[in-house]
């Protein structure tokens, strides 16, 4: 390997590398604006100079290192007084016209600016003219302009075109007119948060979160967000007992140090429409209830309902450990009659592990060379998934094809077909995207929810299987086969059998014994994503924290707690198992929902068998042994999924109408109605004339 002396400190790098990336491994600090590990290299700011001598001697001038590639025996000088003076100029450069906002600015506290003008700035200005404004620019409902802080890095362009996938944004005239502009539009992105992070002044900053709080005075708790099944690392600040800022965490083999909109933007809808009480319904109407007496409506109806009468459905953002303990109490119940896919997916049907897990992992899409989609709109229902495709993409080595309603994924899809019809075509060879799977080298299918949440989706789940199978998806050291989830229960769900047993009833047959009266009792678990008028019929237990569509329906409601007030487990689509921290408490008597459980057990004469927190983990993990591994993905041994069957001709529908809304967090918040009014007027009214 190369080998490059940095201050007298001689390292070894890899071909290519810059010499900033070498100072770096080196432990030299070198200050930078405009440069970022995941972006291009744009050399604007000129703040990371240094001095550099090879064999022919020092070079004259200081050099930009980001844009300098790191030769074998090159001297590189990070701390020479020619080095300091040059970036105390480049410093006075910037700060020539930017205002001074810092007791005002959102990015006070935080800021790379103020940061490297304390460390490498001057004490003073040699320049006395008036600064210059610049007008403010409209960038949708999440972020906040403040142009004339701009310091015209780039960073936010190469974000938006690179990662985003969006050219909303633009460096607009030149010199002392150069304004980083939209043109008075939203930026189109399900990541436009982002472009907050990677500004490092204060020009651009959160919208909802502006003027808010300080950053010194939130308690920080890293933890796992819930909204999709991605299960990116957050970070979730909050002061008091409320929840005012989510940030993403690094994470390389997950989200890297990236997080979607919905994720980071729908945490102001956990204060509204809160269930606080318990409720009994009484002549019709619910009215506010004691513990005791909630307790006492479900156990006497309960304990006088047959077991094979009771049901129970577990929602999109449970926990593992509640799901477990509510199991457990069916269980202990004798009811068969359970399920955690409220959208119907047929998933777990003829399969192991490896017909529900997203197998190739996210990184291991970097290795694929082509992709096929089926019945998935990943930019949807996991942008971090969908960024991860585009990063391949862009390298020039990956083809997507897809299956399904046409989107505009950010990147050039290929759409082959509309429903099942083609999967056969391309079992038979007969389209270009059988031709380009057969030549690929590391092939991926990626089934999403739109093509399992159907009466044939068993069928469906089992042809994409032979597709895999047929073109080389899957090897000893590759499996190409995936199913993109998009809740955040979900596979924890299915890990655990939280699922209908040998004569029991599923999701769809649960919703016709309801009707019918076959099902007497239905206990739901925060689960709201389905039509719960459906269960008018029978009596309803809702356990959750919104008063959305389940408690809309319920007989007895038991208020439980958020995904950020709680310590919990859950298995993101990949299988890798993650865990959450409480970061603020439920209001009032809500209470974290595995101890409604036990108390609920204790209360029908049936205690489970755990009274903490770590009894129930142990036992979750003696009952499915991988939970144990935290941030670990559990190999999972191929299989045929799915059940060959026949397949219906109709094209398969998107599982996701409205990327801002999918939960009861979300559709209370009012960050998330704004979103929807501004992105999605258009999608809904398509939709809309697509169903008349």
């Amino acid at each position: 390997m190369p080998k490059a002396i940095v201050d007298g400190v001689e390292v070894e790098f890899e071909h290519g590398m810059s010499v900033l990336q070498v100072a770096e491994l080196a432990g030299a600090e070198v200050p930078r604006f405009c440069y970022h590990d995941r972006l291009s290299v744009a050399g604007n700011c000129r703040m990371c100079l240094v001095e550099v001598e090879d064999q022919r001697g020092r070079a004259p001038k200081p050099a930009a290192s980001c844009a300098l590639p790191c030769s074998d025996g090159l001297m590189v000088h990070t701390r020479t007084d020619k080095v300091k003076k040059a970036r105390e100029g480049v410093m006075e450069f910037l700060l020539l016209n930017h205002p001074l906002d810092c007791p005002i600015c959102d990015q006070g506290g935080e800021c790379d600016l103020q940061d490297q003008a304390q460390a490498f700035g001057r004490d003073g200005s040699r320049f006395a003219e008036n600064k210059r404004a610049v007008e403010e620019k409209y960038m949708g409902p999440l972020i906040k302009t403040i142009m004339t802080r701009c310091i015209q890095c780039t960073r936010c362009v190469r974000f938006a075109t690179e990662v985003a996938g969006t050219e909303d944004i633009g460096l607009l005239n030149r010199g002392e007119h150069a304004e980083i502009s939209t043109i008075e539009k939203a930026v189109q992105s399900e990541m436009a948060g982002n472009l907050v992070d990677i500004c490092p002044v204060g020009a651009l900053t959160s919208k909802p979160y502006a003027f808010t709080a300080r950053p010194w005075e939130l308690r920080k708790t890293p933890s796992i967000d819930a909204m999709d099944a991605v299960g990116a690392s957050i970070r979730i600040d909050a002061r008091g007992r409320s929840v005012l800022r989510v940030l993403p965490r690094l994470h390389e083999d997950v989200n890297e140090e990236w997080l979607a909109d919905k994720s980071r933007h729908a945490i102001d809808g956990l204060s509204r429409q809160r269930l606080d009480r318990p409720y009994v319904r009484e002549n019709g109407k619910l009215r506010p209830a004691s513990w005791d007496e909630a307790f006492k409506a479900v156990t006497d109806k309960f304990n006088a309902t047959a077991a094979d009468k009771i049901a129970a459905i577990a929602g999109d953002q449970c926990d593992a450990e509640s799901m477990f303990a509510l199991k457990a109490l069916m269980d202990a119940k004798g009811s068969k009659n359970m399920d955690c896919r409220q959208d119907g997916a047929a998933l777990a049907e003829g399969g192991n592990r490896s017909g529900w897990l997203f197998n190739t992992t996210i990184t291991g899409l970097e290795e694929a060379d082509v992709v096929l989609l089926v019945g998935s709109n990943p930019r949807w229902e996991a942008p971090l998934i969908n960024a991860r495709i585009r990063k391949r993409f862009l390298t020039g080595e990956l083809q997507v094809f897809g299956v399904g309603a046409p989107h505009d994924l950010s990147y050039q899809t290929d759409w082959v077909g509309a429903g099942p019809q083609t999967l056969s075509d391309i079992v038979d060879g007969r389209t270009a995207a059988a031709d380009a799977l057969r030549n690929a080298k590391k092939p991926v299918v990626i089934v999403g929810q739109g093509a399992l949440a159907r009466e044939d989706g068993a069928a469906v789940l089992n042809m994409a299987g032979q597709i895999a199978e047929k073109y080389g998806a899957i090897q000893d050291d590759f499996n190409g086969f995936n199913v993109l989830h998009t809740a955040a229960a979900r596979v924890a769900g299915l890990d655990m059998g939280f699922l209908p047993v040998e004569g029991g009833k599923g999701m769809g047959e649960i919703i016709a014994g309801a009707q019918s009266g076959e099902i007497e009792m239905v206990y739901l678990l925060g689960a709201d994503e389905f039509d719960t008028e459906t269960l008018r019929n029978a009596f309803v237990v809702y356990q959750g924290h919104h008063g959305d569509a389940g408690a809309s329906v319920a007989d007895v409601i038991l208020p439980g707690s958020a995904y950020t007030e709680k310590n919990g487990i859950y298995a993101n689509t990949e299988g890798r198992v993650q865990a959450s921290r409480l970061a603020t408490f439920a209001p009032g008597d809500a209470r974290e929902d595995w101890t409604i459980l036990r108390a609920l057990s204790g209360a029908l004469g049936k205690p489970l068998p755990f009274d903490d927190l770590g009894a129930l983990r142990q036992a979750l993990v003696e009952a499915v042994p991988h939970m144990g591994g935290i941030d670990q993905i559990a190999p999972a041994t191929w299989a045929l999924p799915g059940v060959a069957g026949d397949m219906q001709d109709s094209a398969f529908d998107p599982i996701i109408s409205n990327y801002y809304m999918t939960c009861p967090i979300s559709r209370t918040s009012k960050t998330m109605a704004e979103c929807t009014e501004v992105y999605m007027a258009g999608s809904l009214d398509q939709a809309r004339q697509a169903a008349e």
